[in-house]
């Protein structure tokens, strides 16, 4: 294989990956930066409670400030969504987009987020920021006051309604197959007086420009100015699987990574969504930081030792 084109290659081109691109070429490592925006959970929201930025914030406003960023510091973009394969060879990587081109470089940051659980109702991502959201953490301080419910099973589900009990006026638990939580989890459920509905799905979503109700399989309307799902997420694990990336032992969705981001494969970094709970802008940026300065030192002295090596051998 000749010399990798690149030195890093960012799979992902939301907080973590711009944060990792503006890092690594301000290193002045040949950068490429694989991703569309659009597809990142940050397009979709609404900020307040990133430090040092006041106000509300759109997501797409702040993607286009990371990509002017990390454009200004050298790295390249390019808008494609999947990558379908990647190689190791003779150290380094191979990536293959899905429009079949190949990319090279020494090292590869993984930021690709993770694709939540959705319900795949007709209209859900199309009201995706406007009603609908996957994490209560993350945009539940939008909905003081308001009426809301929350669909899911799990902890994660009981804990999102306890957290709106908090904050919203009124607070639905749609669990379809009833709560599987510990019982002092359960106790807080009900002390916030979170109206529990068991054994039903939502089956329709109503509202164009915003959600305003949806409706039950037993014909229940629930009008709701938010319906947060949480029924966990799925990592985009096949690419990683193949290179032999070590996931988490209990139920491998994420990626295990050490304090530099970096995974058990030198060479190979990850961070943001992929990495784990909590998802909020600010780990991601912050892994995207550790990750985008590790990367860059990794190849640039990978770089270094394959053309000491050659001009050993010439």
């Amino acid at each position: 294989m000749a010399e990798p084109a690149h030195d890093v290659i960012i799979l992902g081109s939301g907080p973590a990956g711009l944060q990792a691109a503006i890092h690594a070429a301000r290193k002045k490592a040949n950068v490429l930066v694989l991703g569309r925006p659009e597809a990142s959970g940050l397009y979709a929201a609404h900020i307040e409670n990133y430090c040092c930025v006041p106000g509300v914030t759109t997501g797409p406003e702040m993607i286009a400030a990371g990509i002017g960023q990390a454009k200004g510091f050298g790295a390249e973009f390019i808008n494609e969504d999947a990558v379908l394969t990647a190689a190791l060879d003779n150290g380094a990587f191979e990536i293959t987009s899905e429009s079949r081109r190949r990319f090279s470089s020494y090292a590869i940051i993984v930021a690709t987020g993770i694709k939540r659980k959705g319900l795949g109702l007709k209209g859900e991502k199309e009201l995706m920021g406007r009603g609908i959201s996957y994490c209560v953490d993350c945009d539940a301080n939008f909905y003081r006051g308001a009426t809301v419910a929350v669909f899911g099973d799990g902890s994660a589900a009981a804990h999102g309604a306890v957290t709106l009990g908090k904050i919203a006026s009124k607070v639905f638990l749609v669990a379809p197959k009833g709560l599987n939580i510990s019982s002092s989890l359960n106790s807080e459920l009900k002390n916030d007086n979170v109206n529990m509905i068991f054994g039903q799905k939502v089956s329709e979503l109503l509202g164009e420009d915003r959600l305003q109700a949806v409706i039950l399989d037993n014909g229940q309307r629930l009008d709701i100015d938010c319906l947060f799902i949480e029924t966990g997420a799925k990592g985009a694990m096949e690419l990683v699987a193949t290179l032999g990336v070590a996931l988490d032992p209990e139920r491998f969705t994420y990626i295990l990574t050490d304090k530099n981001q970096a995974t058990n494969i030198p060479g190979i970094f990850a961070a943001g969504d992929i990495c784990g709970l909590p998802w909020q802008m600010a780990k991601a940026v912050g892994e995207g930081c550790v990750s985008g300065l590790a990367a860059a030192n990794y190849a640039l002295k990978k770089r270094r030792e394959r053309r000491k090596g050659d001009d050993v051998d010439t």
